[in-house]
């Protein structure tokens, strides 16, 4: 764990909170020390440099604030408790948990914690309220313990049920087109000498370690059932190739897995030279998600390095069991009420502009763009959602569907977010399928400034964490949305903010960084994926190929940064006044589509003008429809015929005329002969009612 940390000499003692609000002045956040260490003097080196060695290991609150140390037995706990979930070395009873790195992710890995170990059920939302040790220690002191109960170890059977997730990706692969869209591939390139038996022997000790590796799913009795096997066959798939077919051996890879078929995981290796490899694997989602892939590089790494592990209590098959017991059946139908609120009366459906009409039944091919936004725009975001006592997700989210509420003008909208869904302490050692989709509805309108809105999204995404047990799957089928083949059920855009732990990744003797490999894939049509990266954000924009042009897709990019840079530079404006246009295209639209034209003089009417044209040009093309087109000679003709025979029936001035007709060449006929006759128009459509 990195820390940033301030020495300083003074003439009076100073407060470190006083020199952080000063800093806070002039430094963006990441810039602003975690430790402040006040000494009588620098150590300095026999020749006058600083003495880095003699500096004293910083000691005291890492959030700047003065350190105070744990003064009852409950906040002696929390302080271990906090110390294990964000890594820091020091935590004083007063540090606030955002200010130590804390964000979601953690925040639900500490009410899970603190269940396990205090048997107090903490809500997530209090996390955001008593963000201090001390705070949290007074609420939990008004709690009364809860009973923290462990997943119990089911016996050994045939089958065992599916969870709730699992359920939906076994409907899912058997969707013609979707068979790529929930394989979970990945790369990265292995410099140094390696052991090949050591690293075949380390993912067979992974298969041998966890039940999900050896698991097949299959239909008994009309029911879907995972199988666990007590082995499965698995080999390392060997290729060699030259450094510039590799991306291509990368691609060719990834193929659709048997689900019934164990192990739903693939290692292959691909030798570049001797000490240069790229290790690729590919797992199903079935089996697998974010945290998973952590938890087995994790243990690859450890079990190459031949160190031993810890044994499982339990196993996925159990957790599965325990979520559709009747115990946890009943705490979910608590939960389903909220979710039932949420989405009761007419649900909306996301009207973007699309660049082809949609398919009638949804495809998965898609592709990816990525983009970055630099430090210091991107501590501008992590400034307002700490200002607003909100995480950088909340403003993230808030501006995404402001962004959709300008593509598409509507003021209802629905996001599919994922969520880590591991707040059992005891899930948290297993590879699996844990993840749950939240889906967030909110309500973007003009009037509304972008602080008013921004709480009323911290509300409902706070309202969503705490009802997060409850699958996906289940709110799909009681909302009775209607099936729509060609589109996701509830939701078509995801929004995605990556902050899951990513640990630097060691094996002996090899040195191990990611390899870039291109996804072909989107399960939605839109989906933003942001990661924390150096400081920076990077963004990444999945899009379904079957509705979006890429250039389409890089527009609505740059209109996203542009969005995020008018909410940071004045977040009190109303959602109305925030302009998605850049420099360049608001002088498209001035310059090249409304090119600047000579005032028409004013006594001329518009058919008398249209006349001149037509004895200009009577052979140019006037007007197309469809099959049919007209020059200006023969329109300006019919216009006439049709005018006299209209003066005829006593058409003058003052005089309105009806036109009832689909839109054609004769609509045009009409208008320009009610205008000759001296009478004005009005258009009827032909699907009005007779009256």
């Amino acid at each position: 764990q990195k820390a940033l940390c301030a020495y300083y000499t003074a003439e009076e003692e100073l407060q470190a909170s006083g020199l952080r609000s000063a800093m806070s002045q002039e430094l963006p956040g990441y810039m602003i020390p975690s430790y402040f260490v006040q000494l009588e003097r620098l150590p300095l080196t026999p020749n006058g440099k600083i003495d880095r060695k003699a500096l004293p290991a910083p000691e005291g609150g890492a959030s700047g604030s003065e350190y105070t140390a744990p003064r009852t037995p409950l906040e002696a706990k929390l302080v271990r408790i906090w110390q294990e979930v964000l890594g820091a070395a020091t935590v004083g009873v007063k540090d606030n948990f955002f200010d130590l790195g804390g964000h979601s992710l953690r925040a639900t890995t500490l009410v899970s914690k603190i269940h396990k170990e205090l048997n107090v059920d903490f809500p997530l939302r209090d996390v955001f309220t008593c963000s201090t040790v001390e705070d949290m220690a007074q609420a939990i002191a008004r709690m009364e313990e809860g009973s923290y109960s462990s997943i119990p170890v089911i016996e050994e059977r045939d089958y065992y049920p599916l969870s709730s997730a699992q359920k939906r990706l076994f409907i899912l692969n058997q969707l013609e087109g979707a068979e790529l869209s929930y394989n979970m591939p990945g790369a990265m390139l292995l410099e140094g000498a390696l052991d090949r038996q050591r690293f075949e022997e380390a993912f067979r000790g992974l298969i041998a370690r966890h039940e999900t590796l050896r698991t097949g799913f299959e239909m008994v009795n009309g029911e879907a059932v995972q199988r666990v096997y007590p082995q499965a066959d698995f080999a390392v798939e060997h290729v060699q190739a030259r450094e510039e077919e590799a991306g291509e051996v990368v691609r060719q890879f990834v193929r659709a897995f048997n689900l019934s078929k164990p192990p739903l995981l693939r290692v292959g290796l691909v030798e570049l030279a001797e000490e240069r490899h790229i290790l690729m694997f590919d797992m199903h989602h079935i089996v697998s998600d974010g945290v998973s892939m952590d938890v087995l590089i994790e243990e690859f790494v450890r079990l190459y390095s031949e160190e031993e592990l810890e044994p499982l209590r339990i196993q996925y098959k159990d957790y599965a069991a325990w979520q559709q017991s009747e115990a946890q059946q009943e705490q979910l139908k608590r939960q389903e009420a909220y979710w039932l609120d949420q989405f009761q009366g007419e649900l909306p459906v996301l009207e973007m502009p699309t660049d082809y009409a949609r398919p009638a039944m949804q495809s998965y091919e898609g592709h990816a763009l990525q983009f970055f936004i630099d430090a210091q725009k991107s501590e501008g975001l992590k400034r307002l959602a700490a200002e607003n006592g909100a995480t950088l997700y909340m403003v993230l989210l808030a501006a995404y569907t402001i962004l959709l509420h300008k593509y598409t003008g509507q003021q209802d909208l629905i996001v599919g977010t994922p969520i880590a869904g591991r707040n059992h302490g005891d899930v948290q050692p297993l590879i699996g399928m844990f993840v749950n989709t939240l889906v967030i509805r909110s309500y973007p309108s003009g009037e509304k400034t972008f602080l008013d809105y921004l709480k009323e999204v911290k509300e409902t995404t706070l309202g969503a964490y705490e009802h997060q047990n409850y699958p996906f799957e289940e709110l799909v089928d009681k909302v009775r949305v209607a099936r729509d083949l060609s589109r996701n059920p509830l939701f078509d855009t995801m929004f995605t903010l990556q902050n899951t732990e990513n640990k630097e990744i060691r094996l002996p003797g090899l040195q191990l960084t990611p390899y870039p490999s291109e996804e072909i894939v989107s399960k939605f049509d839109l989906s933003l994926d942001v990661t924390e990266i150096g400081g920076g954000l990077e963004y990444i924009l999945e899009y379904a190929t079957a509705l979006y042009k890429r250039e389409t897709v890089e527009r609505l990019a740059k209109h996203f940064e542009h969005l995020l840079e008018a909410i940071v530079n004045d977040p009190g404006a109303k959602i109305a006044a925030f302009g998605l246009l850049t420099a360049e295209e608001k002088e498209q639209i001035q310059h090249a589509f409304n090119p600047a034209i000579p005032e028409l003089l004013p006594e001329k009417t518009f058919h008398r003008l249209f006349e001149e044209q037509a004895a200009r040009t009577p052979e140019a093309t006037a007007v197309m429809y469809e099959d049919k087109q007209l020059s200006y000679g023969e329109l300006n003709e019919r216009a006439n015929r049709l005018a006299s025979t209209l003066r005829g029936g006593g058409i003058g001035r003052e005089s309105i005329v009806g036109i009832l007709a689909d839109r054609s060449v004769d609509l045009l006929v009409g208008v320009m002969a009610v205008w000759k006759a001296g009478g004005a128009y009005v258009p009827l459509d032909p699907e009005y009612p007779a009256d």
